[in-house]
């Protein structure tokens, strides 16, 4: 990839980077935003407040060269940080979670002069989830028989609830309040399951191109249904209708077929309803375990797919007899991304995040004379896409 054709002539801070075993995903500031017309006002007690936006972008862990590239044309040079000709003025400290913010520590410190100030995994899911739902309003939705709901979050009973963080694998979060958290349990099928059935299956070379395939796909001609075992009737006695899936991949047994006599969007149908169910039962019987009726469910692996978050929603619909809810966040990819960003407010140099413009909503702010936190009113706007619009105040 050109690095041109993902250069910016705005300059870009704060950035912070969430690298996980299939994707890296980056959260950065970028002054000036369309809603900006000049970069910084200065408010009382010489804080200054520059407004922006929060912009989101993702590589694949196997092509970190693109990511790097965009963080040397990007970040480096409309920064200050490097030279043109790639020499690094001094060291540059960047907040990274992740494990390849230990894997790939003295990659970026050599191509880049990056020095990663590592956040805690657990910890940064929890803070960008945190974060998103008190700070930026309809995050949160449900979706369920084709119908998309925006939930109302009640900060003052937001805890405690489930965090489901679909990655390569997948945790389960029991989520008590801001710092209080304890993962509970997990799967080791999950997004990289997907990813890697898939390419052995059907050739698909990317993560994108697999979830494009299965948009086209028919499961029902691969997974074995309770109406192929019961002639085509429900088994109703115990609620199973025809069309429950009874066996993934189950007619692969008996159709005498090998598989490259199967179309390849049937197969990725197939396996992307095969995980996303397993997901969704798994999710409920922990939230059960707890008592939890909220259950969150973030990660790359929904890319807000209807057809994913569908069959997640119907699985916790089923188990739970519809007494729990299965919730999607618009920013569901970005969530360790987002809280290593939140965790610069901890620094000298403190920043604290401020969504603006139209709607009101929460922001955190800290309070003067000591390192805690509160949330006050401020008016906030989320662009059509994933960009937030928001300001920094520098202090």
């Amino acid at each position: 990839m050109d690095p041109k054709d993902y250069c910016f002539s705005t300059q870009i801070s704060h950035l912070a980077l969430d690298i996980g075993g299939t994707l890296i995903k980056l959260v950065y500031f970028s002054p000036n935003g369309d809603n900006s017309q000049d970069g910084s006002i200065v408010v009382g007690n010489g804080c200054s407040v520059v407004k922006g936006r929060l912009c989101f972008a993702k590589f694949e862990t196997r092509k970190i060269d693109d990511c790097l590239d965009f963080i040397r044309f990007n970040i480096l040079q409309h920064s200050g940080v490097q030279h043109p000709n790639g020499t690094t003025r001094d060291k540059f400290p960047v907040k990274a979670t992740g494990g390849g913010a230990f894997k790939f520590a003295e990659l970026f410190k050599e191509k880049l002069g990056i020095v990663f100030d590592k956040e805690d995994e657990m910890h940064s899911l929890v803070s960008g989830v945190n974060f998103l739902l008190k700070t930026v309003p309809r995050e949160a939705f449900t979706y369920l028989d084709g119908q998309k709901e925006f939930v109302q979050i009640d900060h003052n009973d937001l805890y405690p609830y489930l965090l489901v963080n679909i990655g390569s694998g997948v945790s389960m979060i029991k989520v008590d309040g801001d710092g209080k958290y304890e993962r509970i349990s997990g799967t080791s099928l999950g997004g990289g399951t997907f990813l890697g059935l898939g390419k052995l299956l059907t050739k698909c070379k990317s993560f994108d191109e697999l979830l494009e395939l299965s948009h086209q796909g028919n499961n029902r001609v691969i997974d074995m249904l309770v109406g192929d075992i019961y002639g085509g009737t429900d088994y109703s006695k115990i609620g199973l209708s025809s069309t429950a899936i009874a066996s993934s991949f189950g007619k692969a047994i008996s159709d005498g077929k090998e598989l490259e006599d199967y179309q390849p969007e049937d197969v990725a149908r197939s396996l992307l309803r095969m995980i996303s169910n397993n997901i969704g039962q798994i999710a409920y019987l922990n939230a059960l375990r707890f008592g939890l009726k909220r259950i969150f469910f973030g990660g790359f692996f929904i890319r807000g797919l209807e057809y994913t978050m569908d069959t997640i929603s119907v699985a916790v619909h089923f188990w739970s007899r519809g007494e729990a809810k299965a919730m999607f966040l618009r920013h569901e990819g970005f969530l360790g991304a987002l809280g290593a960003f939140t965790s610069y407010k901890d620094q000298s140099h403190s920043n604290d995040l401020k969504p603006h413009h139209q709607a009101v909503q929460r922001a955190v702010l800290k309070c003067s004379g000591d390192d805690s936190f509160r949330h006050t009113l401020v008016a906030a706007n989320i662009n059509d896409g994933e960009a937030i619009e928001c300001s920094i105040n520098l202090v």
